[in-house]
Parts: C-alpha cells; sequence; structure tokens
C-alpha cells in the first residue's frame, strides 16, 4: 500500500509539473521588417507642360509642273539634291517656241508698219477734211482704219509676249529654294502643260514645323500662358525645342480639340514631312516644386497618401495633395517637407507602424 501511494504521488507531481509547463506564457514572436525602397522628398524646378502627338509638315512645298507641252531634253538636277529658287530643273524642247515667237514678232512688225502707214494718212485726211476738200464719211473711213491697225499692233504685242513667255516656261525652274523629292519624268518623256502633273516635288527642310492638337479643357491654360509657351519635341531621343508659331482660332467641333504648330530647327535634316513625334507643349516652369516619385503616392479612401518612413525605421501613412503629376514625378502641394523620405516600393506590404529595411533601389 505504501508503495503504491508513493507511486501515486509521483504521477501527481508529474502530472502537475506538465500542466503548469502548458500554462506558462508562450515566447513573443518580433515580426520581420518589410523590406522597401524609398526616396527624399525635394524642391526643384518642373515644368507645367501638355503633351500630344505631332505631324511634321513643310513650312514650303511646291509641285514643280509643266506650263507648256514638248518633250523632255535635259534634266538638270539628281533626286535629293538641294535647288536654289530659279534654277533649272527640266527643259522642254524650245524649238517650237521660239519658231512661234519669232512668227509673232514678224507679224507684228508688219502690222505695226500698216498702223503707222495709216496713222500718217489719218493725219493728212485730217487736213484735207479740215480745208473742206474730203468728205465726213472719208475722214470717218480714215480714221476706223488708223485705229483697227492700232488695236491690231495692241493684239500682236500680246501674241508676241505670250510666246516669248513659252520660251521661258519651256525652262522649268525651281520656284522655291529647297530639297527635291523624287523625279517623275526623264529626257524623252512627253509631258502635257495642260495636266498639271508634277514633275518634282521640292519642300523646303529647315526650318520645319510640327502640327499637333490639344483638348480644348486645356485651351484656358494655353492662353494663360501662350506668350511664355515653347515646344519640344525628341525625334532621335535628345529634345529639339522649337517656338510655338500658330494657334487656330477655332475648336474642331468635331474632335474638340485645338490645332497648333510649333517651328524647329532642322539643320540636320532629322525631321522629314509627315513624320509623327511625340510633342510637349512647356507652358510655364515651377521653379521650386515639392516633389516626390509619383509611385511614392497610393490613393485610398480618403485621397492620396504616401508612407513615411520615421526616423526609428518604421512607417506611418500620411495623406497629402498632389498638385499635379508630370512624367514621373508628384507635385506635392500639402503634407510632406523637404528631407522626409517617403516609401517608393513595397507599400502594398506595409501596415501603419510596421518596421522597415531600406534596400536599394532595383535596376530597371
Amino acid at each position: 500500500m505504501e508503495r503504491a501511494r508513493r507511486t501515486r504521488s509521483v504521477m501527481l507531481l508529474c502530472v502537475a509539473m506538465v500542466v503548469a509547463a502548458g500554462c506558462g506564457g508562450k515566447p513573443k514572436v518580433r515580426a520581420p521588417k518589410v523590406p522597401v525602397e524609398i526616396a527624399t522628398v525635394t524642391h526643384r524646378a518642373v515644368p507645367f507642360q501638355l503633351v500630344s502627338n505631332g505631324t511634321v509638315e513643310a513650312i514650303q512645298s511646291a509641285d514643280v509642273a509643266a506650263q507648256v507641252s514638248g518633250v523632255i531634253t535635259k534634266v538638270a538636277f539628281h533626286e535629293g539634291d538641294v535647288v536654289r529658287k530659279g534654277q533649272l530643273l527640266f527643259q522642254i524642247d524650245p524649238r517650237p517656241f521660239h519658231a512661234a515667237h519669232e512668227q509673232t514678232l514678224a507679224t507684228l512688225a508688219k502690222d505695226r508698219a500698216q498702223q503707222e502707214a495709216a496713222l500718217q494718212e489719218a493725219n493728212r485726211d485730217q487736213q484735207l477734211y479740215t480745208q473742206k476738200v474730203l468728205s465726213q464719211s472719208e475722214w470717218d473711213q480714215a480714221r476706223a482704219n488708223a485705229g483697227a491697225l492700232t488695236a491690231t499692233v495692241r493684239a500682236d504685242s500680246a501674241l508676241a509676249r505670250t510666246a516669248q513667255l513659252n520660251v521661258e516656261f519651256a525652262s522649268v525652274r525651281a520656284p522655291i529654294q529647297g530639297k527635291t523629292g523624287r523625279q517623275l519624268v526623264h529626257e524623252g518623256d512627253f509631258v502635257r502643260g495642260t495636266s498639271g502633273d508634277a514633275l518634282v516635288t521640292i519642300v523646303q527642310p529647315d526650318p520645319i514645323r510640327v502640327r499637333f492638337t490639344i483638348p480644348e479643357q486645356q485651351v484656358p491654360m494655353l492662353q494663360r500662358y501662350k506668350s511664355s509657351a515653347h515646344v519640344t519635341i525628341s525625334p532621335a531621343g535628345e529634345p529639339i525645342e522649337g517656338k510655338l508659331v500658330f494657334v487656330d482660332q477655332m475648336v474642331d467641333p468635331m474632335s474638340g480639340t485645338l490645332l497648333l504648330k510649333g517651328e524647329f530647327p532642322n539643320h540636320t535634316g532629322l525631321l522629314v514631312p509627315g513624320q509623327f513625334v511625340d510633342v510637349r507643349l512647356v507652358l510655364f516652369v515651377s521653379p521650386d516644386a515639392l516633389v516626390v516619385p509619383s509611385q511614392a503616392v497610393s490613393l485610398g479612401q480618403q485621397g492620396s497618401y504616401v508612407y513615411v518612413v520615421q526616423p526609428d525605421s518604421t512607417a506611418t501613412p500620411r495623406n497629402v495633395v498632389v498638385d499635379r503629376t508630370q512624367d514621373d514625378l508628384a507635385v506635392i502641394s500639402s503634407g510632406l517637407t523637404a528631407g522626409e523620405r517617403v516609401v517608393t516600393d513595397g507599400q502594398l506590404r506595409l501596415s501603419p507602424g510596421a518596421k522597415v529595411q531600406i534596400r536599394a533601389p532595383r535596376a530597371h
């Protein structure tokens, strides 16, 4: 019996120790730090710009056509040449036009001689009429003959000038200075002056313009800052700055947009008519804007907010007012001060007061 009581006591003691151990407090588990990327709130100059798509167009272009008909006997340029105004491009066989011109000159000379004779006769007949030697009808006939021949000489002179112009038109010259495009006719081709078909197109390459549009909602902002506005494009990665030279007077009712044009230098020929480019219309520049990377700003039920990293490495959400975004920057009008650190990556894993571990930005 005694041994049985001792065994029972030992068992009860063991059970009590196990129960006591099970009822003891659990060890606290420390929450892991959340890896995040951060950026510093800074002041910088930020432009206010409107982004659009534009089309390059020439300030001047000309479709060169023949004004007289004939056979092309000479082509005086190569495709792609830069030609000056008045430079010979095509020569149409001038011989028929020279012959026609000489014929009109001969006719003019003949009629002019007849005119002079008629005028002299009319002067003599006037004296005879005054002396009552000629009748009224004879005097009237002399005057009519002189007047008719004077009109004939005028008509001959006009025909001679037209024939001279045709001789000049046989030499097709550049109406503007610029770069030639594709040659559409060759030596031996017959061209018609009445067809209006282009023989070649000349485009002025420098300077050049870009046409683009902005939505009608942005027109008041444009009108406010139009005097300081300028335009930039980046056709090859490097920005090219130009000036705003045209603002249309009416919003297109079909598209709800306003047409604008910028003018750019094009010494290297980088811009080609018909080319599409991204356009930035810079209206003004905020010289001391408070900015954070736009990815730092999140949108919640209470509006925009960011996670601010405190000195003790905890993250605290804070409401902010975003004035505008420009490219990858958010311009903050209130809620932050320069020098504070905000989380730019890892916000989805954060909760108020969470500890953070700052990691280096990942390469893109």
